[in-house]
């Protein structure tokens, strides 16, 4: 039995998300699985209700399509919230649309295994 490869990118620290929003894309072919993490770093202003961050894929981290997957955006100081991947291809990255007015501070990572 082999021990099986694994890594944990910070793909956003300390942004603050409003309006339209996606983080840095990550290159993850080598990888079979991924999880996104997202953890609110600070009490977010406006409605945060129901917002959700998708997953996207890209062939060459500038072209994005939706996944399908989605988390959601953290309601209180240090929650964190969680999206399993598999089968997502090249590159990974999240977006969100907040509602007009909100806005939150941010730490994304993506633990990635072989």
């Amino acid at each position: 039995m082999s021990l099986r490869e694994a890594y944990t990118a910070v793909i956003a620290q300390g942004e603050t998300w409003k309006a339209t929003v996606a983080t840095e894309p990550y290159e993850a072919a080598w990888a079979g699985e991924a999880v996104f993490f997202l953890r609110l770093l600070k009490k977010g202003k406006g409605n945060l209700r129901n917002v959700r961050a998708r997953v996207q894929i890209s062939p060459d981290g500038m072209h994005w399509a939706d996944e399908g997957s989605a988390l959601r955006i953290p309601a209180g100081q240090d929650e964190v919230t969680f999206c399993r991947v598999t089968n997502f291809g090249h590159y990974l990255r999240l977006a969100a649309t907040l509602p007009k007015g909100a806005e939150c501070q941010v730490l994304a990572t993506l633990s990635l295994k072989a």
